[in-house]
């Protein structure tokens, strides 16, 4: 009889010791609650022991972890009203801190992205938050990364994924990009406008110097207007005639 209940205790016994095995992952390390009191530094990875009901383990990964941040309703700087929704990528890097300075730290650190996405947005103008994305990343990341330093979490990187626009102001913005590419047009045609008076000012005093060379381009446009299948005929009449026969009416007039 003694020798059954030797063997029955000693079952139990072992029994206890396999059910306090743990084992934890690379990624893993557990946060042990001796009596209500946590020991100096978590445990893992590999196999540890874990004797309950004194000890209490809790599990925290070290893996990289990515949140989305569910769209907000911002009002930028110059009051235009948008939807900005952005992922934010963290890990914990103190599990003591993860644990002991707050109740949930993957809620509060989605609360803290929430919060601080309406914030930095609602500083910057709708400009400066469709052109200098990655500033306003790095300026998100900064500020995240320090007000959750203190519950041992680093913020690695955020990115705003999509800004939403109301459909007004798209169709203000496609007025003002098409207005932009008429004033950019008119610009560079005047520009061409003045290239060519200049070509022309430096021809004309070629010319000048040299009378004939008003002849030669005169027959060069004669050769160009034959070479087409037209019926156009061009009778070349001198100017100094032209000339000669106003000269003669206005004679004639005063006479």
């Amino acid at each position: 009889m003694g020798i059954e209940i030797g063997g029955i205790v000693l079952a139990i016994v072992a029994l206890y010791f396999v059910s306090t095995i743990r084992i934890l992952f690379e990624y893993q390390r557990g946060v042990i609650f001796r009596l209500g009191r946590v020991l100096p530094s978590p445990k893992g990875p590999g196999i540890l022991l874990v004797f309950w009901p004194i000890d209490r383990m809790v599990r925290v990964d070290l893996r990289v972890i990515v949140q989305d941040v569910a769209s907000q309703d911002v009002i930028t700087r110059d009051n235009v009203s948008v939807k900005v929704n952005a992922v934010v990528y963290f890990r914990v890097i103190d599990p003591l801190k993860a644990i002991l300075e707050v109740e949930n730290y993957r809620y509060a650190t989605e609360q803290l992205s929430q919060t601080t996405l309406r914030s930095i947005l609602g500083q910057i103008e709708l400009d400066e938050l469709l052109a200098e994305r990655d500033k306003i990343n790095i300026r998100l990341q900064d500020v995240l990364d320090r007000h959750s330093d203190p519950w041992g979490i680093k913020v690695s990187l955020v990115e705003v994924k999509h800004v939403d626009l109301p459909e007004h102001m798209q169709r203000a913005m496609a007025k003002q990009a098409e207005a932009e590419r008429e004033r950019r047009a008119k610009v560079i045609h005047a520009e061409g406008e003045f290239q060519a008076a200049a070509k022309l000012r430096d021809a004309a005093k070629v010319i000048e110097k040299h009378p004939m060379a008003m002849q030669m381009r005169f027959l060069q446009t004669l050769v160009d207007i034959g070479a087409e299948n037209n019926t156009t005929v061009v009778f070349p009449m001198p100017i100094d005639l032209v000339h000669a026969l106003f000269a003669n009416v206005d004679g004639a007039g005063k006479e």
